[in-house]
């Protein structure tokens, strides 16, 4: 077990590979600690799990320099072995011992081992007899064995319900897809008798430690049982109304529990006291070992005082807080006894002295309140664990009693209204119970419901639904989903489904692909890897935890077929649907410190938010706008226009157009009633709204324009974009206020492909415009502001192109048809 191998670990930071030189026995000890960590009790240095008092474990060596077994010490021979660590509860004393074992060149015989194992636990469970036997044997194989009577020890074994497993270092395993080459003669021998006695001994296994390790990692969800807590199960008023009441003496025990990572605790070298000091025996040479202690958490109570139009209020801050010796502390500090318990109501406390409300008088009970058709049960309003509610089980007259209240709430298809009070004088629980029928016991299934005040309901607008200022219903609008979109989402809802994306059974047919039974949280499964990797390792720099289980990821990816399936249904929703990507907005800081609450009339449903300023917009005085409100910052609702009878474009009102639309100069005669230049103020972070790819944003798409246009190495580019941000803009709904902004970008895009030649640009840009805004739901108003600008606005003919020195392929009859009502 001396001999060295490389075991790889986990990429680096990087992405270089790692790996760690080991012997034998370090790898195969991370087995052994890691087995023995899920049965031992929790402690301060390691990481313990479970902690069951009938979790008991011993480890015995062979090929140890002496010999310390009991049947040597009985009857002599044996040699070479010894019990290293007698069977008992493991704490963190165990894993220690276990660390500082080294590799020995003395020879020891395992079957040797394996019948001092049996002997040992055999004598130590001789009054138990009911305890499960395990036996682990880990071995490299290359130590010779005495063979002849093997079996009369698997004899022994199967007399004892021995279950026994074999695990190897490199040994050969099929299922694992591993095989060593250049084998030794001796161990090649002593695989195939490991793989006769295993087949010999029912139950037993025969592994590599490679797969060992692999599953020794794997989530495993620990199933325990209950204590069962004595409870009466009522119907009716037994007090007052005896003959017409039921009493039903029961037991309650969980029947799902909640799961949570284990929690972390801090420790702390513990200072020792003077008695303590002169009390330990230290070597010159050795240092004082460290004592560490758990730092246990303490509540202190400290008072703020606020300022002073605070304490014109009266209003001091009572902050309770977790502190260490060394935090720092603030305020005055006050003790509990002189606090007084309050719940917050509203904007202030309501204090809440003890004893200043008499409890609840409540008996112990689960009573019935009354019956409803199973059909009426909210899942989604279960709340917590479920209970599992039993007739008493030495008790037969109540069984028969529970079963039948069962069997006739399962016959009718009901549940039941409870009251679940735990104990005299406790706070009670409202829940259901539901008949529930195994194959030799009827019992119920109780799970906490809230009560109505606890419930919240939350109404919405249909969305299908719109009306406009006419009151008329709208039946076209971007909000509503047309019938190809309808279409478009089901195919894609469709193409996800999961249910026939498994893996085929014996008959070729598909199942689900995602069971609940094999899904594990990765947060409890995870954290208790990295806490027994750390209890394992020696140094987690060189040795890192290693990456999760395949069953613990295995659900974090959608299934290759289901994704392969649904490609075409998710183009075509993109298509339906105009899905392009959003640009990250730029986060802009308020000058304010904070931001003011909204007021509930501040976003009406239909209305978007103003788009951004542009720079002559950022630059206007003070005297001209004060800095507003995000509230006083919203688009007002409109009249609609006579001619649009959908309500999809609006102009502004005048009060709108003078906020927006008011682009007059910084200085000037009309920028100040005493021609005095004000200084603008500094232009805040805004977002230009481009695409990724595009240059021109549909922000302030005029000014991006002229300064790619002025660089000269992007003129094509710069109209293709600029195309795209007019389109973009003036396809949203309620854009009417920037109407003119966009005519404008249009004379000055219609007029840079003139000169620079890009003539065909312009007319294939033009058509496209046309279809989008003739289109349903489109913008059929503002191709209406284009064809009121008459022939400067539309196509470049062969004659005007030819008078800029360029081409076109269209006449000027079809440039004249073109713009024609």
């Amino acid at each position: 077990m001396g001999a060295t191998r490389t075991v790889e670990l986990p990429d680096g930071p990087d992405g270089d590979m790692r790996s760690v030189d080991m012997t034998h026995l370090e790898w195969a000890l991370q087995f052994v600690m890691l087995k023995i960590q899920e049965m031992a009790r929790f402690c301060p240095q390691c990481s313990i799990f479970n902690g069951r008092k009938t979790d008991q474990c011993g480890v015995i060596l062979f090929g140890t320099d002496d010999t310390d077994n009991t049947i040597n010490d009985k009857d002599g021979g044996y040699e070479h072995v010894s019990e290293f660590i007698p069977i008992g509860q493991p704490n963190a004393g165990t894993l220690a011992k276990l660390a500082s074992l080294q590799p020995s060149e003395t020879i020891g015989d395992p079957i040797d081992a394996l019948i001092v194992g049996i002997e040992t636990q055999d004598k130590y469970l001789g009054s138990k007899k009911s305890w499960t036997r395990k036996m682990v044997l880990l071995t490299d194989g290359e130590n010779p064995m005495e063979i002849e009577d093997w079996e009369a020890t698997v004899k022994k074994m199967a007399g004892l319900d021995v279950q026994l497993a074999i695990i190897g270092v490199d040994f050969d395993d099929e299922e694992f897809g591993f095989e060593e080459e250049d084998k030794s003669d001796i161990k090649r021998v002593n695989e195939e008798f490991y793989q006769q006695l295993t087949s010999a001994l029912e139950g037993s296994v025969l592994g590599t430690l490679a797969f060992a390790l692999q599953e020794v990692t794997k989530p495993d969800v620990k199933q325990t049982r209950s204590t069962l807590m004595g409870n009466v199960l009522r119907l009716g008023d037994p007090d007052n109304h005896p003959f017409e009441a039921l009493n039903i003496v029961v037991k309650t025990s969980k029947c799902t529990a909640l799961g949570r990572p284990k929690s972390w605790k801090r420790f702390a070298k513990r200072e020792l006291s003077t008695e303590e000091k002169d009390a330990m025996i230290v070597d010159e040479e050795e240092e004082k070992k460290a004592v560490w202690a758990q730092l246990k958490m303490r509540t202190e109570y400290y008072v703020k005082h606020g300022k002073e139009e605070e304490e014109e209020d009266n209003k001091d801050d009572v902050d309770k807080m977790n502190v260490d010796d060394d935090d720092k502390k603030e305020g005055e500090k006050v003790e509990k006894e002189q606090l007084v318990r309050g719940f917050k109501y509203g904007s202030s406390y309501a204090p809440c002295p003890e004893g200043s409300f008499p409890r609840l008088s409540t008996f112990q009970g689960i009573e019935i309140c009354g019956f409803f058709d199973a059909d009426g049960f909210r899942r989604e309003h279960a709340m917590g664990e479920v209970q599992y509610v039993w007739a008493d089980p030495g008790k037969p007259q109540e069984q028969v009693a529970l079963s039948s209240l069962v069997r006739a709430m399962d016959k009718l298809n009901m549940y039941a209204i409870t009251r679940w009070v735990t104990k005299n004088g406790s706070d009670p629980k409202m829940g259901v119970l539901a008949p529930c029928r195994f194959e030799k016991v009827d019992c119920f299934l109780w799970v906490q419901m809230p009560f109505a005040d606890d419930v919240r309901k939350y109404t919405f607008p249909p969305l299908e639904h719109l009306v406009n200022k006419k009151s008329e219903h709208v039946t076209k609008h971007p909000y509503i989903p047309t019938d190809e979109q309808l279409e478009a989402m089901e195919n894609f809802v469709d193409a996800m489904d999961l249910m026939d994306a498994g893996d085929k059974d014996e008959e070729g047919n598909r199942g689900a692909w995602f069971d609940s039974r094999l899904a594990y949280n990765p947060a409890i499964h995870r954290v208790k890897q990295a806490l027994f990797h750390s209890a394992v390792v020696q140094n987690l720099s060189t040795n890192p935890v290693p990456p999760p289980h395949p069953e613990l990821t295995k659900y974090f990816n959608p299934p290759k077929r289901v994704l392969k399936r649904a490609r075409e249904a998710i183009e075509e929703c993109k298509s339906a649907f105009n899905v392009k990507e959003v640009p990250k907005k730029v986060a802009r800081a308020r000058k304010d410190g904070h931001v003011h609450a909204h007021d509930e009339d501040d976003e009406p449903l239909l209305l978007d938010r103003v788009g951004p300023p542009s720079k002559s917009q950022a630059h206007a005085s003070s005297s001209q706008r004060k800095p507003a409100s995000p509230s006083s910052s919203r688009v007002k609702q409109t009249h609609p226009s006579k001619n649009d009878n959908n309500s999809e474009t609006e102009p502004e009102s005048d009060e709108e157009g003078a906020l927006l639309l008011d682009r007059k100069a910084d200085t000037g005669k009309d920028a100040h009633p005493n021609n005095v230049p004000l200084t603008p103020s500094p232009e805040p972070d805004i977002d230009p709204g481009r695409a990724p790819g595009r240059i021109v944003g549909t922000t302030d798409p005029l000014g991006d324009f002229k300064k790619n246009v002025a660089r000269g190495d992007v003129v094509s580019k710069a109209v293709e974009d600029l195309g795209w941000a007019v389109k973009e803009v003036v396809l949203r709904p309620f854009t009417s206020r920037r109407y003119e902004e966009m005519l404008k970008c249009l004379r000055t895009l219609r007029q840079t492909c003139l000169e620079e030649d890009e003539i065909d640009a312009w007319n294939s840009f033009l058509q496209e415009l046309k279809d989008a805004c003739l289109d349903d739901p489109g913008n059929s108003a503002f191709w209406k502001q284009v064809q009121s600008e008459g022939r400067g606005m539309g196509l470049i003919a062969k004659t005007e192109a030819k008078e800029h020195g360029g081409k076109s392929a269209i006449t000027d009859a079809a440039a004249a048809k073109f713009l024609d009502l």
